[in-house]
């Protein structure tokens, strides 16, 4: 669990490790915007009200470049501890539930699960489709990881079904009562803890190989140009066997441990090729195979070490303006919180992993980049969910399971089509540009979903209210 899964080439020294820092990504441009964004929190007077949103941009451009440092940091990391292993919670929903954004927790969230389904997927698909016609991927795990999606949703769908079911027998504070109750029940329970738990197990301990980019479960990708690339390789096997049993006839006309004379071949495999140089060949391509398995880390532990404390240190300041100016980003009433909480932030936060999912499927390993898109997403529905619930509990903020029906609606639609799109075990560019079309058309929609906006009439708040993730507005007693 805890062991690199190849061998490991000599660590780089200090001057090398620095230089691959500096050197991992061109979004490291965007690292200037760090100091900008602090500078300007504080230069800015709390009069201008254009601060917001100008403090807002810079941050928000400000996460991009540390996101990708620390998912360089975790892959690094992982080379010595298990490429699964990867992963930190997002700084900017603690900060959220500090500071009482309660709305922007409960859209991040879903919103994380909607980007890491259908936008990174999507991505995956296609930069993969780009460079193979079709690729394949491991079936078992990834079906596997689509019924625990589909348990998520249930559990996130369940306590609307009890508001609508519920609304018309009790008052406002009796619901949200209940509707606390009902969120602190399921989150401290033992039951997504022990899915969680049995998921990591089966992943990372009784069934690793089902997680790996290569056997018998992974389809082979096929690459353009190459049709018939396995048609060939079953005739070159036919051809071989063919001349195999061939052999000890030819044997018993010549001398004994004689070679033929003669260059015939038969199917292009020389017939005078003995079982000694097939066994040597076989030899030398699993010595190069084995050579090749080598990786070479671009960091040393400490400086790996070292550079994720630093960027989860900047990360959280910088998530500190960040949140502190959404109320002021929003209440113009041209963007709302829905829409920075379902799409902005979920973006930005999860920029690393959309990154290292993209990358890793250019290189045919498609099952890696499930598990980092598919993977996340049940991370967060059995994991980061009830912990942020529970979280919530002792900081004494009313955060509940109740989320926006319309959020949880295009949650389940997402987890619907991923299921079909997957459950082939093949994937090609067209299947990638329809997740990505479908995560836009989500993000157009939420740009004019009105939300709990108070710029809206009175109709429309009505209906916001009744159909919100607080109509019985728990989450305003928020202090």
């Amino acid at each position: 669990m805890f062991r690199p899964e190849k061998k490991l080439g000599p660590a780089p020294n200090f001057l090398q490790s620095l230089k691959a820092i500096i050197l991992a990504s061109w979004l490291n441009l965007l690292l200037v915007c760090i100091p900008v964004s602090w500078a300007l929190n504080f230069a800015i007077p709390s009069t201008n009200k254009n601060k917001d949103t100008i403090v807002f941009v810079f941050s928000f451009l400000a996460i991009i470049p540390l996101a990708k440092l620390m998912g360089f940091a975790t892959e690094e990391l992982s080379l010595r501890v298990g490429q699964t292993l990867a992963g930190l919670l997002n700084a900017t929903l603690i900060i959220a539930l500090v500071k009482c954004q309660l709305r922007i927790v409960q859209a991040s969230l879903v919103g994380s699960v909607l980007s890491n389904l259908l936008l990174v997927l999507g991505m995956c698909f296609f930069a993969g489709g780009v460079k193979y016609s079709e690729q394949g991927f491991g079936v078992s795990s990834t079906q596997l990881n689509s019924s625990l999606l589909t348990i998520s949703v249930i559990a996130v769908l369940l306590p609307a079904a009890f508001h609508f079911s519920a609304d018309a027998q009790l008052s406002n504070d009796d619901e949200a009562q209940d509707i606390l109750a009902v969120s602190h029940g399921v989150s401290t329970s033992t039951v997504p803890s022990f899915i969680y738990a049995g998921y990591l197990w089966f992943q990372l301990v009784s069934h690793t190989d089902l997680y790996q980019d290569s056997g018998k479960h992974v389809i082979e990708s096929t690459s353009y140009g190459q049709p018939n690339k396995l048609l060939a390789r079953l005739r070159r096997k036919k051809d071989v066997e063919f001349q195999e049993t061939k052999q000890p006839a030819t044997r018993s006309s010549t001398m004994t441990g004689s070679t033929m004379s003669g260059p015939t071949t038969h199917g292009g495999v020389p017939s005078g090729v003995q079982n000694g140089s097939l066994t040597t060949h076989v030899e030398e391509t699993s010595a190069e195979e084995e050579e090749e398995e080598e990786e070479l880390p671009q960091m040393s532990v400490w400086m790996t070490i070292v550079l994720l404390v630093i960027v989860t240190v900047l990360v959280a300041i910088t998530a500190e303006w960040l949140v502190d100016s959404i109320d002021g980003l929003t209440e113009s009433g041209k963007i709302s919180k829905e829409f920075v909480g379902i799409i902005l932030l979920p973006i930005v936060g999860n920029a690393a992993e959309h990154v290292t999912a993209v990358t890793v499927s250019v290189k045919d390993k498609l099952t890696l980049s499930l598990g980092v898109a598919v993977g996340s997403s049940i991370q967060i529905a059995l994991f980061v969910i009830p912990f942020i619930v529970i979280l919530a509990w002792i900081l004494g903020k009313p955060l509940t399971l109740l989320f926006d029906p319309f959020e949880s609606i295009a949650m389940f639609l997402s987890v619907l089509t991923v299921n079909y799109v997957v459950q082939d075990g093949k994937s090609n560019w067209l299947e990638g540009f329809i997740l990505m079309a479908l995560y836009l058309i989500l993000a157009v929609t939420f740009w004019f979903y009105p939300g709990n906006s108070k710029n809206l009439p009175r109709l429309y708040l009505s209906v916001t209210a009744l159909l919100g993730s607080d109509p019985s507005g728990v989450l305003k007693t928020c202090t």
